[in-house]
């Protein structure tokens, strides 16, 4: 499957990486320099309110942070879903349908009633030229289409055997695969 802004990047048990172990990405930007995208399914334990309060109203529930990947980790991102495509917000930048990106620099105010859900992630996951289609062709990752609500679930933690369950055909059958079949 073709990677585009909006897909999803399901890691499958070959990734040894342990900041991508169990994780769903959402590909945020995709381009020739390589792509840039946001893990889903990581809440921290550290409320928006504690470190972007002017933001503490604006997101879903949970009202926490959540740990995009392991780049660039002392800044955040936000990822936004419209309630009208026809009256997108000040700062704010299309990904795929109704999925956005939010610039966290924007007074609330401007922003507030525009979205039907926000979450704010503390870095973020990126690849270089050609680096994430080499993981994806040695089995790294499962690319699969995405769902506006995939990244705003009240319960994350059940999101990769979700998605994976959702999955036509034989790729569905992965979510019961062991991480070594060997040991079947």
């Amino acid at each position: 499957m073709q990677l585009a802004s909006g897909m999803l990047l399901v890691a499958t048990p070959v990734l040894q990486d342990p900041n991508f172990a169990d994780t769903v990405v959402l590909l945020l930007d995709v381009t020739e320099e390589g792509a840039l995208g946001v893990v889903l399914n990581r809440p921290s334990q550290i409320a928006v309110a504690d470190v972007l309060e002017a933001w503490r109203d604006v997101v879903a529930e949970p009202e926490v942070l959540f740990r995009g990947g392991p780049v660039g980790t002392d800044g955040a991102l936000a990822v936004g879903a419209l309630r009208d495509p026809k009256d997108p917000p000040v700062g704010w930048r299309p990904v795929a349908g109704l999925l956005g990106m939010v610039d966290l620099d924007t007074p609330t105010e401007l922003v507030d009633g525009t979205l039907s859900a926000m979450r704010v992630f503390a870095g973020y996951a990126g690849w270089g030229a050609g680096q994430l289609e080499g993981e994806v062709e040695e089995g790294s990752w499962y690319v699969v289409t995405s769902e506006a609500a995939d990244a705003f679930r009240d319960d994350p933690s059940g999101l990769w055997r979700d998605v994976m369950r959702r999955q036509p055909g034989m790729l569905a059958w992965h979510v019961n695969r062991p991480v070594d079949p060997d040991m079947n």
